[in-house]
C-alpha cells in the first residue's frame, strides 16, 4: 500500500523522521511526501535519496503561502523543481484556498500561480495535486479551462461536483476525515475505487484527533485505518480496496511496477 499524500518534511518528524520512515517501509510500499514551501525542498530531496524507491516526492507551493513567497523565490523554486524532474513524481500540491486567504488580491494571485503549476506539469510531463478548501467549483473551473489531464484532488470533499471529476477521470484522495465527517463519506460512497486513492496528510489528521479530539501526530501507517473504514463504506473486503488503491497509485504516479509486485 502507497501513502499518496503526507508530509514528512514538517517539523513535527525531526526528532525521529527516519525512524519513522523504517516503521512504514515495514508495513507499506511506499510513501510520496509533498513538499509545499521552497525552505523544505532540500530536505524532501535528501529523503528521496536516502530512501530510494520507497520515499517519492511531490513539489509545488501551497496556495496558504502566496503571501509570504516572492515572485524571485518561487520562480527560483520552480527551476529548482525543473532541474530534478526525475526525483519528483506529481506538482503540488497546489489549487485554491479561501479558507485561509480572504483578500481578493491574493485570491487572484493563488489563481495566477495555480495556472503557473499547471503550466510547469505540462511542460515536465506530470500529474497535478490539487489542494481545495472553501473553493471547490472554481478551482475544478480553472482545471477544466486549463484541460488538464492527470489530476488528483486530494482530501476532496464536495459530493455534489463529483460527476464533472468523473467526467474528466480524475482521481481522488481520502484519509482520516472520512472517519468522522458526513460529507467526506458520501464523495467516498459515490465515487468509483478505481479512481480512489488513500493517504494521511499527516503530520496531521491523526485518528486520535479525528475521533477523540486528543492532540496526537498522525503517520503514513494510518492509511491501514482509512482502508478499512472505505472497505466498509464502499462494501468492499479490505484487501480489495489494499490492493486497488495501490495500484492505483503506480498508475497515476508512474511509479515503477516492479516495486509493487
Amino acid at each position: 500500500m502507497i501513502d499518496v499524500h503526507c508530509h514528512l518534511e514538517q517539523k513535527d518528524y525531526e526528532q525521529d523522521r527516519d525512524e519513522v520512515i523504517e516503521k512504514c517501509k515495514k508495513e507499506l510500499k511506499a510513501v510520496i511526501t509533498s513538499c509545499v514551501h521552497p525552505s523544505d525542498f532540500d530536505l524532501t530531496m535528501e529523503m528521496v535519496e536516502k530512501h530510494k524507491n520507497f520515499v517519492f516526492a511531490s513539489c509545488g507551493l501551497h496556495p496558504e503561502y502566496v503571501k509570504e513567497v516572492s515572485e524571485q523565490q518561487k520562480d527560483q523554486y520552480f527551476k529548482l523543481i525543473e532541474q530534478n524532474k526525475d526525483r519528483i513524481v506529481a506538482i503540488g500540491e497546489t489549487g485554491l484556498d479561501f479558507h485561509w486567504v480572504k483578500e481578493e488580491e491574493w485570491r487572484k494571485k493563488q489563481e495566477k500561480v495555480f495556472i503557473e503549476h499547471i503550466n510547469l506539469a505540462k511542460k515536465l510531463k506530470k500529474p497535478l495535486i490539487i489542494h481545495s478548501r472553501g473553493v471547490f467549483d472554481e478551482t475544478l473551473l480553472v482545471l477544466e479551462e486549463q484541460d488538464v489531464k492527470r489530476v488528483l484532488l486530494h482530501m476532496w470533499g464536495e459530493k455534489n461536483l463529483l460527476d464533472r471529476i468523473k467526467d474528466k477521470n480524475w482521481f481522488i484522495s481520502v484519509n482520516t476525515m472520512i472517519l468522522r465527517s458526513k460529507p467526506y463519506r458520501k464523495v467516498v460512497k459515490n465515487f468509483s475505487i478505481e479512481r480512489t486513492l488513500l493517504e494521511t496528510d499527516s503530520p496531521w489528521l491523526a485518528p486520535k484527533k479525528i475521533i477523540e479530539g486528543v492532540e496526537a501526530r498522525n503517520d503514513p501507517i494510518s492509511i491501514k485505518i482509512v482502508a478499512q473504514k472505505l472497505s466498509e463504506i464502499k462494501k468492499l473486503s479490505f484487501e480489495e480496496v489494499w490492493k486497488k488503491c495501490a495500484e492505483n497509485a503506480v498508475t497515476f504516479f508512474s511509479l515503477p511496477v516492479q516495486l509493487f509486485k
